[in-house]
């Protein structure tokens, strides 16, 4: 029943855009933090962005600011990242996560995970 299902990875050409969505498992999540983390292989998990329960609270890296837009759905149980300007360095797996407790930005603050999403960016 607790589960994060992420969508909309692939492969595009630098400059290009993505939106990636994670729809999680509903009612369970209503006040839960949401964000999203990527991995590229031989890196830690780093934080990308991340959204507070109600929606008025968002995060981003520095990496991303300016090109990545966090939100969620109306029902509140999707969280969508809008990535715009990609860049060959956003190559990474995609995880969406979500938090119990406050919007942070450290992986050990959440306690669900989704599978991940392939994002690859060309030169």
């Amino acid at each position: 029943q607790v589960q994060l299902v992420e969508s909309g990875g692939g492969l595009v050409q630098a400059g290009g855009s993505l939106r990636l969505s994670c729809a999680t498992s509903g009612r369970a999540f209503l006040n839960y933090a949401l964000g999203w983390f990527r991995q590229a292989p031989g890196k830690d998990r780093e934080f990308v962005s991340g959204i507070s329960s109600s929606g008025s609270t968002t995060y981003y890296s520095d990496s991303v600011k300016g090109r990545f837009t966090i939100s969620r759905g109306n029902a509140k149980n999707t969280v969508y990242l809008q990535m715009d300007s990609l860049k060959p360095e956003d190559t990474a797996v995609y995880y969406c996560a979500a938090s119990r407790s406050a919007l942070s930005r450290g992986p050990s603050n959440y306690n669900y995970w989704g599978q991940g999403t392939q994002v690859t960016v060309s030169s």
